[in-house]
């Protein structure tokens, strides 16, 4: 009994000896091949060998079943699916099985195959594998044929042959993949460079489909290749899918590699017709877009839907992204600036959840009421009751006193492990209308980011804060909420609450935060009030705000 069985389906794959020769010589461990050649003999033929197992079926039944056939000959612990045009590292097969949990679907490093250049037999001239030539191509090695300009020294219109080479690109390598809205593969170059994604083993949404490796008791509980999807197309969504949403692990493995041979770049025919793809896709989106109960019913193994999934990884390229509101409040504010700054607001967010925390009850969004003393604590526990009241991907903070447009919620932020502070920012003196603003004016009214992070951030805060608070004097205490700063990711001292990291961004028109006098924290409008001058670059005075008008205009 061999530990790991290579399942490979087979249909006039003209690369299938290669493949097979390649994956004998560098296989490592107790390691057979099954072969399932789906309604053709293998043209050049396969060579013997005792680890290799040929199935030959006069009739195609289609890639998945010629799959889950070649899967009921195994009596492996480990299956691995590999497409029929593929190289391999040395010792792959040891490497992965070295890594595997039984609850995991892996995959190895992507690479691409080289497998032949076109060669002129006229002059000799070599051009990377495309298309069968039409005349002596020059130029660019990649792409199509018509991205390649005409030899002009040579005039061969017919006479040309294939050079092999079959050996792995040394790029591009591809660690990480997604799918869109539409279930399309993709790659997801971004996602390694996200911390806990960079290293030997990582997660990763999705998988190319052309290999993975998992437990053969997996394969069969999950119906890794249920034929009710066709016969080939949506292998990667499909494999991803099953294993995340049954509560296990999708792993990319950087330890070893595969390279595989694009049929796009090729120049030779789909083994299978290619409207199995739409077929499959169809399928597919009818199975995963399901919510969670209805999921259940035709994949029973389910105990997340896929919106789970695109949360776990958000943001997802290609995919919409929920944006929430917490709007709070210390009840202290002038009325008038109250109600004009709420009616902004609510025209600013176009319909998007809001959720309003204040010290007495308030006819505002989703409100809770919160009483307890006012000050900087009270402001932060506010902040943390609107993040777990919230369910969306992304929430952004929203003060009394400031007056939003729509603009500012019209940003995503592109990374989910940083804060994000909108810097287009005026000041309005309440008493005469006077503005003024900076060049990177980072505030917690301005400040946004994916939920997941403000919740850690905010509890982490609140519960420093509170520990601290049981020792101190209110001085003191006061004195330590400064160190700790207020505006999460902007500064490295020791006080800080976490090591996430924050940038600035700006929205078309800006934001108008007025200053009242009864404000948490101090207003300052001369450059002369600043100890660290660098808080005061881009200074600008006028009275009026650009997109906005003058003062009086606001309460129109």
């Amino acid at each position: 009994m061999a530990d790991l069985s290579i399942l490979i389906p087979a249909r006039n794959e003209e690369f299938l000896a290669a493949t097979i020769k390649d994956i004998t010589e560098k296989m490592c461990g107790d390691t057979e091949v099954i072969a399932v050649l789906d309604g053709l003999w293998a043209n050049p033929p396969i060579e013997d060998h005792p680890k290799v197992t040929l199935v030959y079926l006069p009739k195609s039944i289609g890639q998945r079943a010629a799959t889950n056939l070649a899967c009921k000959l195994s009596n492996a612990k480990y299956i691995m699916k590999v497409d029929a045009h593929c190289i391999f590292d040395e010792g792959f097969d040891v490497k992965l099985m070295e890594d595997m949990h039984d609850d995991w679907t892996m995959v190895p490093q992507l690479r691409h195959v080289h497998a032949f250049n076109w060669r002129c037999k006229k002059c000799g001239n070599e051009w990377y594998q495309g298309p069968v030539p039409k005349y002596c191509c020059k130029g660019a090695k990649f792409g199509n044929l018509e991205d390649r300009s005409k030899n002009p020294e040579c005039d061969n219109t017919t006479d040309f042959e294939r050079k092999i080479y079959w050996q792995p690109k040394r790029s591009p390598k591809s660690n990480h993949f997604r799918f869109d809205n539409t279930l399309h593969f993709a790659y997801w170059r971004e996602l390694g460079k996200r911390p806990g994604f960079d290293g030997e083993l990582s997660e990763t949404m999705s998988i190319q489909g052309s290999c993975f490796i998992m437990t053969r008791e997996k394969y069969w509980e999950l119906n890794i290749c249920d034929e009710a999807h066709g016969s080939w197309g949506q292998q990667g969504v499909e494999v991803a899918c099953k294993t995340w949403l049954s509560g296990g692990k999708v792993m990319s493995s950087r330890k070893t590699w595969y390279a595989h041979l694009f049929r796009t770049q090729a120049g030779f025919g789909f083994p299978y017709q290619n409207n199995s793809i739409e077929q499959a896709r169809e399928f597919s989106r009818d199975l995963w877009f399901s919510p969670l109960p209805e999921l259940q019913k035709k994949f029973p193994q389910a105990i997340y839907d896929l919106q789970w999934l695109l949360n776990k990884f958000g943001p997802v390229p290609g995919w919409d992204v929920s944006k929430g509101v917490v709007y709070y409040t210390c009840n202290t504010a002038p009325e008038e600036i109250m109600r004009v700054c709420q009616n902004r607001l609510k025209r600013a967010i176009q319909g998007k959840r809001l959720v309003s925390v204040s010290r007495e009850p308030l006819d505002f969004g989703e409100n809770i009421h919160l009483p307890g003393p006012r000050g900087y604590l009270q402001m932060f526990k506010q902040i943390l009751a609107g993040i777990e009241a919230l369910d969306t991907d992304i929430v952004f903070l929203a003060e009394h006193d400031v007056m939003y447009h729509k603009s500012h919620f019209d940003f995503t932020p592109p990374e989910i492990d940083k804060f994000y502070y909108n810097t287009n920012v005026w000041k309005v003196r309440y008493e005469d209308g006077h503005a003024m603003r900076t060049a990177d004016m980072k505030q917690v009214s301005g400040l946004c980011a994916y939920r997941d992070l403000m919740l850690r951030h905010y509890r982490k805060r609140v519960k420093l804060l509170e520990d601290a608070q049981k020792n101190m004097s209110e001085e003191e205490f006061n004195r330590h909420v400064r160190k700790m700063g207020f505006e999460p990711g902007t500064h490295g001292r020791e006080e800080r609450v976490d090591n996430n990291k924050a940038e600035g961004w700006e929205s078309s028109v800006p934001n108008v935060d007025i200053r009242h006098g009864e404000n948490l924290t101090a207003s300052r409008w001369s450059p002369d009030q600043f100890r660290n001058k660098k808080y005061t670059e881009g200074w600008q005075e006028s009275d009026e705000v650009p997109g906005w008008g003058r003062f009086k205009d606001f309460f129109v």
